[in-house]
């Protein structure tokens, strides 16, 4: 396997020892056939194919079946189509990609294809199982004697036997495969990366008090709409009293309580130590907010991602559909947290369906259209024919 940074994503790409299941000229080659890999990356599953004879009319990846037992293609299923691509241009690779990867996807992928042959279907058995960990510092003692402890940094054996990067006190200690063995102070906190992929780093630990100093973000990053309202949490614990906290943006030159910054007066509320709500949002709020407390003996917040907020507008776009139909997507520049409701205006005036971010409608030039996000419908996007 091997890893490479696309932004500041992961992509796994993996060989292995190909895996072919077939019979009679039909078969399905995975490589390899079990993976392991980080929750917000991307991976590609591996895959070639071949066939007798005839001419490939359909092929897709699934995971599960549908209520008559046909195989539901993912490109099909809500939870997977915008996130998944595979290489049916090529032929004989079939080759498929998953971004932004969630827990949710762990699962077994099977490829199936069919022809224009009599019986000519085929799915690859047993197919890819994917297991997808969120990094996460797991502590063990060393010996039943010693004071050492050994940290582990995934949940599964991540594929390809990657580099890691540790953390004791949000600063580096060591680039070290896991596990990590350690003699931690009471006011240490560890936590880990894989190299050149810091933006997924674990949450800081305690491993030997539950006071140490460590920040823990709710959420990596949240996408809010432009004109509403966001809370940005976290968690927090010190070994020695804390003096004052506050919330700054990371993009500052020097950290500044954004309740006291003049761009965010009468909008920045920190009325919880843990929480900064901001209101009536603007694109320029988009950045990356940390969290920082000092104590009697240091500070902390500078070293970790904090959480990126990305603000969006609404915009309708349009793309031609079947003849005499148009397909309309309430467009944002980022996928809104939460999994929202959008509303759909005809004329100003608001239809019951759908609820969904597309809608497929019948093209009239008189017809204008528009949409909103359920709970925030005062911020519109501009109507457009």
């Amino acid at each position: 396997m091997a890893l490479r940074t696309a932004g500041s994503v992961l992509v796994v790409f993996l060989w292995s020892v190909a895996v072919v299941l077939g019979q009679d000229g039909w078969s399905v080659t995975y490589t390899p056939q079990s993976i392991c890999t980080l929750k917000g990356s991307t991976v590609e599953l591996t895959c070639s194919y071949t066939y007798p004879r005839g001419t490939v009319t359909s092929t897709f990846w699934f995971t599960k079946n549908d209520a008559e037992g046909n195989p539901v293609s993912l490109s099909d299923d809500p939870d997977y189509k915008a996130r998944v691509t595979y290489h049916k241009d090529n032929k004989n690779d079939c080759t498929l990609r998953i971004t932004d990867l969630r827990e949710s996807d762990a699962a077994t992928y099977k490829f199936r294809f069919i022809t224009d042959q009599t019986g000519g279907r085929f799915t690859g058995n047993p197919g890819v199982t994917l297991s997808v960990t969120d990094l996460q510092v797991q502590v063990t003692p060393y010996s039943v004697v010693s004071a050492w402890k050994t940290l582990t940094c995934a949940t599964c054996v991540l594929t390809g036997d990657p580099t890691y990067i540790w953390y004791k006190n949000g600063q580096i200690v060591t680039d070290n495969t896991s596990p990590y063995s350690v003699y931690p102070d009471a006011a240490d906190s560890y936590s880990c990366a894989l190299k050149a992929n810091e933006d997924l780093h674990s949450p800081a630990v305690c491993v030997q008090d539950q006071s140490c100093n460590r920040v823990t973000y709710i959420d990596k990053s949240i996408c809010a709409l432009k004109g509403s309202s966001v809370d940005i949490s976290c968690t927090y614990s010190s070994y020695h009293p804390i003096k004052t906290t506050f919330w700054f943006r990371s993009d500052k030159s020097a950290p500044e309580d954004l309740t006291r910054d003049p761009e965010y007066a009468g909008r920045a509320l920190d009325s919880l130590p843990s929480t900064l709500r901001i209101t009536d949002l603007r694109e320029s709020d988009s950045a990356e907010y940390k969290f920082r407390f000092n104590s009697q003996i240091s500070g902390w917040g500078y070293s970790f991602p904090g959480t990126t907020l990305s603000v969006t507008g609404l915009q309708v776009k349009v793309t031609p559909a079947a003849e005499g139909q148009k397909t309309l997507t309430c467009s944002t520049t980022c996928t809104l947290t939460g999994n929202p409701t959008y509303i759909w205006y005809k004329n100003g005036q608001r239809l019951d369906e759908p609820t969904s971010q597309k809608y497929s409608v019948n093209s009239y030039y008189s017809d204008s259209y528009s949409c909103a996000v359920e709970g925030h419908e005062d911020h519109h996007s501009p109507a457009v024919c």
